[in-house]
């Protein structure tokens, strides 16, 4: 297998092997200067032995033994000295032939006249002259030649100089070429990329010239510049892409909208049904659609509205039992589905196969877990529903549900405020106007008993009560169209009790007076409805029963609440039976009880009367 070298493992093996050369370079150069030095040190010995010669050559004749002995032990010493070298120093002897054979000379030179010359017979002294002068030059032959190997050791360390200097040149080119090759082109390669790739060429590609980390960098790049130009190419169909899904999120919120929109201004069930199945199938892009209610039971199915559905099929398919058609889903089995229309389907009326539709889109309408209707969208193609579609119609049915509850409460709620103001009514005309007919009935049979008598005073006097109870009775219906035609339409009920006040004065002439003190929350509307109540009430019986001259309607708004309203009429000393046909009492206590208040009548006789309705706890809007 091809091994694969990466950047560090490159410059280490260049490195290394510069390294290894210098350092045999300096091994060999410190060898040979080594060798040069011992072989300067053997030439300095040499050259005493020279003199050492001549020395001991002089002491002979002189007999001196001892002197003698000293020159030649000092002799051999460097004979020996020669022969083994001295590291320390260093001292060697070169070791090539020549310089061997010279020392080999010196050696055997020395053995022959050391044993002449330490003899007890001395030779004449021009022979000892002469051996004298024979193994001087024998010792100039021997440094002769370590002289000359010198020059060679000292030629071959100039040499090896010279290689030195040529290995540190080598070294640094070799170094900058191994710098440009691995790290400088590439680099250099890579930037003119980035360059080319700024300029918009995005089809610009590095060589990858090594296996190194910068060769996996001109790789990743390449890689880059690949994907780069991939999304280029691929950004417009992109942007497509986004642009038609947000363009479906905005239909579908707008959608969601007119949906919203609809519930809020409809005010009909029926007005509810035909928008909601024109806006559907425009959403939905159906050829038809129906809108159908289920009872409780889920017993069947009536169609509520449709848009652009068949005449013919809107009476075949006016109520659907559930299970006899494709659609009316039954509720254990409702779900939003695609139904493929079949014309020979046993059990089942083709009736939308016969109007051209092949597919049906059914969207149960669920409330909480009741099923209370469906939304049938008809196609006359194949249709298919996907995941979005699926919820957006979940999310209209949902809607739709939640709009026909909101009309269901709200039609209960009207029938419980008629079913309210009719039972006010009720207690308005019993307490009022249907004991004033019954007291009118028992004046009538009066009156026949005085004519049948012919009594003309008593005829008289009964046409007279008759009179007065006719006048009563108007006031009264002019009184309960005076409580029933005055609400309070703002926070502030000060504005609907003065106007009160002024309709009370106009058919009265009684002076009134408002006053309102203390700062606190204003009563709910329903709340300020039973005070004006309330009030309206007792302003009658001053009207009917006080014989009063001016009224006083004080508000005390601090919590809790009170309203009093008093005159200066003839007061009474014991409070009336609610059951009197002239007091309504009872009615201004049910009416406070339904607020949470209390009524009091406080009365004096000749000083006027006080009824004060009072709230036990703060009331707030």
């Amino acid at each position: 297998m091809r091994r694969h070298w990466n950047l560090g493992a490159k410059l280490g093996v260049i490195g290394g092997t510069l390294l290894l050369l210098a350092l045999a370079s300096i091994a060999l150069t410190l060898s040979v200067t080594w060798k040069i030095e011992g072989g300067a040190a053997a030439v300095n010995e040499a050259g005493r032995l020279r003199m050492q010669t001549w020395r001991l050559a002089q002491a002979l004749p002189q007999g001196n033994a001892q002197q003698i002995q000293g020159h030649v032990r000092e002799y051999d010493q460097g004979i020996e000295l020669l022969r083994s070298g001295d590291p320390s120093r260093p001292l060697v002897v070169p070791d090539d032939a020549r310089s061997a054979e010279a020392f080999a000379q010196v050696q055997q030179g020395w053995h022959q006249l050391r044993s002449t010359w330490i003899a007890a017979t001395l030779p004449p002294l021009d022979q000892l002259s002469r051996d004298a002068g024979a193994l001087a030059d024998q010792v100039d032959a021997f440094v002769s030649a370590i002289e000359e190997q010198l020059s060679r050791w000292t030629a071959l360390l100039n040499l090896f100089q010279l290689a030195m200097m040529g290995l540190a040149i080598a070294a640094a080119v070799t170094l900058l070429y191994a710098a440009s090759l691995f790290i400088f082109n590439p680099l250099a390669r890579l930037q003119h990329g980035l360059a080319q790739m700024e300029g918009g060429d995005l089809g610009t590609r590095v060589e990858v010239a090594s296996n190194d980390e910068l060769g996996a960098l001109s790789a990743a790049f390449n890689r880059m510049a690949t994907t780069l130009q991939g999304l280029y190419q691929t950004l417009e169909a992109r942007v497509i892409e986004k642009t038609a899904h947000l363009r479906v999120q905005h239909e579908r919120l707008a959608a969601l909208y007119e949906a919203t929109s609809l519930v809020a201004r409809v005010n009909t069930l029926d007005e509810l049904a035909r928008g909601f199945a024109q806006q559907v199938r425009r959403i939905a892009h159906a050829d038809a659609s129906a809108v159908r209610w289920s009872d409780e039971g889920n017993q069947r199915y009536v169609l509520l509205a449709s848009d652009c559905l068949p005449q013919q099929l809107i009476d075949e398919e006016l109520c659907v039992t559930p299970g006899d058609c494709h659609c009316g889903q039954p509720q254990r089995s409702a779900q939003t589905r695609v139904i493929p229309i079949q014309l020979a389907t046993a059990g089942q009326r083709p009736n939308c196969a016969r109007h051209g539709f092949e597919s049906v889109i059914s969207v149960p309408v669920r409330l909480h877990e009741r099923l209370v209707g469906e939304i049938d969208l008809l196609y006359r193609h194949t249709a298919t529903l996907a995941d979005e579609d699926r919820s957006l119609l979940d999310a209209l049915a949902s809607h739709l549900a939640g709009a026909m509850e909101s009309l269901r409460v709200g039609a209960l709620q009207r029938e419980a405020a008629v079913a309210s103001e009719r039972t006010l009514l009720a207690y308005e005309l019993h307490d009022s106007i249907a004991q004033s007919l019954a007291f009118l009935k028992i004046q009538v049979q009066m009156l026949r008993d005085a004519v049948r008598r012919h009594d003309a005073a008593a005829t008289q006097s009964v046409i007279e009560e008759l009179d007065a109870g006719v006048r009563e009775s108007t006031g009264d219906v002019r009184e309960l169209l005076v409580h029933f035609r005055t609400r309070t339409n703002a926070e502030d009920i000060t504005p609907a009790l003065m106007a009160t006040l002024q309709k009370f004065e106009h058919q009265t002439g009684l002076s009134t007076h408002l006053s309102v003190s203390g700062q606190g929350l204003p009563l709910p509307p329903d709340v300020q409805v039973q005070v004006l109540h309330v009030v309206q009430e007792a302003l009658s019986n001053v009207r009917k029963h006080a014989a009063a001259t001016q009224v006083w309607v004080e508000v005390q708004q601090a919590p809790p609440w009170r309203v009093e309203v008093r005159d200066d009429g003839s007061g009474f000393a014991d409070q009336p039976a609610p059951d009197q046909t002239h007091v309504g009492l009872r009615i201004m206590r049910e009416r406070a009880a339904r607020v949470g208040a209390c009524v009091s009548v406080d009365s004096v006789p000749g000083a006027g009367t006080c009824v004060a309705l009072s709230f036990t706890d703060a009331v707030s809007a």
